[in-house]
């Protein structure tokens, strides 16, 4: 819930140019032009070292280099003194002071543009002066301090105009401009920057018009006017790329990153900041590229990929550092707080935080100290530590309101919204909220639109004004499925939707408060399986660059589908609300909701209070897995709890999830009944849970189960486009290594036997042992119409040195795990694919259902695929998978199969461990 800006981004939208720069580059050409006596050479030839180690440094600056032009600015300044060449001092003193602005240390780059300022005066350097006025108001611009910046660039100007220096003048009203865009001040940004571009091109310099240009592009950036932003940086990088500036280019290609970024089109946002990262590598610019790479970051961080972006930003640290980049350090160490926050490692957030603070403090960054206890605030609130939280928000925005900073003003005003409505005072939590709403809406902020609107939507919510709830969220919906644009990956769809999908459960909780039932189904279908059901879409419609996006289906559709299928319907939605637990506010599961949806287009609909649960819903979960008891495929033994154990948590499941609606199941058990989980409900073996007489679901019903009721009419239309003959058994490979250390996986002599029965009921020769490989399994693919996989599946640990797959006979080129990534880009023209192997029903739970094997291969093109939900034992899988093929001929209905084999299992091994683990996912027919 709580709303935060990802502050330093430091895209490089407003460049204040160096003026002391050009000076020392234009003061060279002035060296050498007669003979000299030996003495006079001596001198002149330290003049001209003086002057060559300080066009060096300039070089060092321009580069990012910046503690080498410090030490070589520090090389000439003793020269300079020595032969008394006061103006060469000056500009040197100037230069490094632009050293230390830029590595944040501003007290010590004022104090050299003090010495510098001095120098000037005395020997009457007047634009020397208007130079140093100039440089002395950028250092007060980057801490923040904008009265004293602008009043500093304010004499700059009016000594470049008095010595009619156009060029300089130009520069100088374009700082004016970054002043007053800092502040928020646009109007009067954009009237500067028109100023200083106007001069620009009235003395044709290019390199100036296309800063100019960058800088107007700001302007419309900040106002979310992003067409025009975009029309401005595009003519920038134009000049930029005439006159062969490749610095030029790069910034403004990060300038065009970053339109993409506050848009929410993240896909392109990467794509330009990658080009400029290559563009900085290229030129050896080590400021832009830490710059680039936190950029970079902040990308992955919205799309809620914490462990890129960590990678990111520890490269930005690690260049920030070594430059000495104090701003950009304290800037990185915030954002790295923001995504340990994220994840609730609250304690490392704050650690993250609290450096940033102190470095901020150190340097005089009044925006970043603003940045700093907005992000300590952060983690107090979600602590619930609401007293100390309000106090550093407060302190935030005062200090965002003293600087002018529009964006940070709003994040302050949001975040103090949210200790509001935390604390129940919903009065002043929407007082705060629409302060903040006004505020994001005028400056363009997408994503903290659909945020507030989401925050807005809550406090409706909790004081049961459905009506203005719905309203709201709904609004909040449309804003945030804006941000998940057609461009982006598969992976980032699904991440992204992990920070928006309690919006739709907020919607859905509005919903039912009016008894608007169906409208609350279309929602919660609109809020699952996206990313899955556009991929899927974009494969079956053969065209995988088929951007074209499949709406969610309305309340008819969902109806046709269930038709269609000839099944019975059932689609949960665990909603949570805020309690006060310890006097913290923790956002529990409070609401189960349960739609039926039977084939004759009757909807019933029910709910069910968890806060009765002694525990919750997920924990029940996976208590009833535990009681069932997980063994391993090879021998591992199943260690299931005492029989009344198990019952008794098969019970309390059936009672949550099924008692409610059992009424409305189908009486004859060979109608179909699909189940569409959510979260934690992926897991649950639905087949195996207990009415009060002890008799097993699949008992009553046939069951099947889906992500989604529209992915179901998806899967429809693959299994309309069958056109494989074939039936490809693999079984017990030659094993693979995995693991760190490398460990061979156990061979299955179950598997083996598996395989082999298996394909002797259809006439056909096995695959197995060192064959068994995954150029073995490509080449029969397109021609198999089952798929037959007994093998290890594994599932992915925790640090990732095991990683789900499929495991076949490892061969020269390839280490034989076939993962899901791989999986996707094959092409599966079979009607079913059974995985008898451990877990392949498992995965990452998200928004988007499980993300793994399975999904892998629907996507691949798969109708109908059956997987496990646990490790399976190797001997009683190999008799079950043997029962379920000797049946096959005698019924083609794979769910009626799947069922009489689970019947028939249990008779000879009554522990569901044995014959519960299989589901089917897709068509049954």
């Amino acid at each position: 819930m709580d709303y935060r800006l990802k502050c330093l981004s430091l895209a490089t939208l407003v460049l204040s140019l160096s003026l002391s720069v050009s000076v020392a580059e234009s003061k060279t050409r002035k060296i050498v032009q007669t003979p000299l006596t030996a003495q006079a050479q001596t001198t002149q030839q330290r003049r001209d070292e003086a002057w060559r180690l300080t066009i060096l440094g300039v070089q060092q600056l321009n580069q990012g280099e910046l503690q080498e032009a410090l030490k070589t600015f520090e090389q000439a300044l003793p020269i300079h003194k020595q032969i008394g060449d006061t103006a060469g001092e000056s500009i040197t003193l100037n230069n490094i002071g632009a050293v230390y602005n830029s590595l944040g240390q501003y007290s010590k780059a004022l104090e050299y543009y003090q010495q510098a300022l001095a120098i000037s005066k005395q020997i009457r350097d007047i634009s020397g002066e208007g130079i140093t006025l100039n440089n002395i108001g950028a250092v007060y611009n980057n801490q923040g301090q904008y009265g004293e910046a602008l009043e500093y660039y304010q004499q700059a100007l009016a000594i470049f105009t008095q010595i009619s220096d156009t060029a300089s003048k130009g520069k100088a009203l374009n700082n004016i401009g970054e002043v007053y865009i800092n502040q928020g001040q646009y109007s009067k940004a954009l009237e500067y920057y028109q100023q200083a571009l106007a001069i620009a091109k009235q003395i044709d310099d290019k390199a100036s018009q296309s800063t100019f240009l960058n800088n107007i592009g700001a302007v419309y950036d900040n106002q979310g006017q992003y067409g025009k932003a975009l029309d401005y940086y595009q003519q920038a990088l134009a000049i930029s790329k005439q006159i062969r500036d490749i610095s030029g280019e790069g910034i403004t290609l990060n300038n065009i990153g970053g339109v993409y970024n506050n848009q929410g089109q993240y896909g392109e946002a990467l794509e330009y900041y990658q080009q400029a990262l290559a563009i900085a590598k290229q030129i050896g610019d080590t400021a832009s590229q830490g710059r680039t790479f936190n950029n970079i970051g902040l990308v992955y961080d919205s799309l809620g990929q914490y462990g890129k972006a960590l990678e990111y930003y520890q490269q930005a640290l690690t260049i920030r550092k070594q430059i000495g980049d104090a701003a950009g350090v304290g800037g990185t160490f915030n954002n790295i707080g923001a995504v340990y926050n994220s994840q609730r490692q609250y304690d490392t957030a704050l650690v993250y935080y609290q450096q940033a603070l102190v470095i901020a403090k150190q340097i005089g960054d009044t925006a970043g100290v603003g940045n700093a206890l907005n992000s300590i605030g952060a983690v107090y609130n979600s602590q619930g530590q609401y007293g100390k939280a309000l106090d550093y928000y407060q302190q935030a925005l005062a200090i965002r309101k003293q600087i002018g900073d529009t964006a940070g003003k709003a994040t302050a005003l949001n975040n103090i919204g949210e200790i509001y409505r935390s604390l129940g005072q919903y009065g002043k939590a929407l007082e705060y909220y629409q302060q903040a709403l006004a505020i994001i809406k005028q400056i363009g902020d997408t994503e903290g639109e659909g945020r507030t609107l989401n925050n807005i939507g809550t406090v409706y919510n909790s004081q049961g004004q459905y009506a203005d709830a719905e309203k709201t969220l709904f609004a909040a919906i449309e804003v945030l499925e804006s941000l998940r644009t057609r461009e982006l990956a598969d992976d980032q769809k699904i991440s992204i939707f992990e920070t928006q999908a309690q919006t739709y459960r907020f919607l859905q909780k509005a919903l039912i408060g009016q008894n608007k039932t169906n409208t609350a189904l279309e929602i919660a279908e609109r809020g699952r399986a996206r990313a899955l059901v556009e991929l899927l879409a974009s494969k079956i419609s053969e065209n995988p660059g088929n951007t074209q996006t499949i709406k969610p289906p309305t309340i008819e559709q969902v109806k046709q589908i269930a038709k269609a299928q000839n099944a019975t319907l059932v689609e949960y939605s665990i909603i949570y609300e805020p309690f006060k637990v310890q006097e913290k506010e923790e956002w529990l599961q409070s609401k189960l909701y349960i739609w039926v949806i039977k084939p004759t287009g009757e909807i019933a609909f029910k709910q069910v209070d968890l806060k009765s649960l002694d525990i919750s819903l997920t924990d029940l979960v996976n208590r009833s897995r535990v009681s069932i008891g997980v063994g391993g495929r090879g021998g591992i033994n199943i260690k299931p709890t005492g029989k009344p154990i198990q019952k008794q948590n098969l019970e309390k499941l059936y009672q949550v999830l099924i008692e409610p609606i059992a009424s409305f199941l189908p009486a004859n058990p060979d109608e179909h009944v699909i189940f569409i989980p959510h979260e934690s409900l992926f897991l649950v073996p639905f087949v195996a849970l207990q009415d009060k007489d002890g008799k097993y679901l699949i008992e009553k019903h046939t069951i099947l189960t889906a992500p989604a009721i529209q992915v179901l009419d998806l899967t429809r239309q693959q299994r309309q486009r069958v056109t494989g003959k074939d039936v490809l058994v693999i079984g017990n490979p030659t094993m693979p290594k995995v693991g760190i250390p490398p460990v061979q996986l156990p061979a299955l002599a179950g598997a083996q036997k598996e395989a082999v029965t298996i394909a002797g009921l259809f006439k056909t020769k096995p695959i197995t042992g060192k064959d068994a490989t995954k150029a073995a399994f490509k080449q029969k693919l397109s021609s198999a119409k089952i798929i037959h996989l007994a093998t290890h599946g594994l599932l992915d640990d925790s640090d990732k040195s095991i990683p789900n797959a499929i495991a076949f006979a490892p061969s020269p080129q390839d280490d034989g795990l076939l993962k899901p990534e791989e999986i996707v880009d094959l092409k599966i023209n079979a009607e079913l694919v059974v995985l008898s192997a451990c877990d392949t029903g498992r995965g990452k739970i998200t928004g988007d259902g499980v993300i793994g094997l399975s999904r892998s291969l629907i996507i691949a093109g798969a109708p109908s695929v059956i997987v496990s939900l646990w490790s399976v034992s190797d001997s009683p899988t190999s008799e079950f998978m043997t029962e379920f093929y000797q049946q096959w001929p005698r019924n083609l209905d794979k769910a009626a199969v799947l069922r009489s084999t689970m019947l028939n299992t249990m008779k000879k091994y009554p522990n569901p461990a044995y014959w519960a683990a299989f589901t089917l996912i897709g068509e049954s027919k």
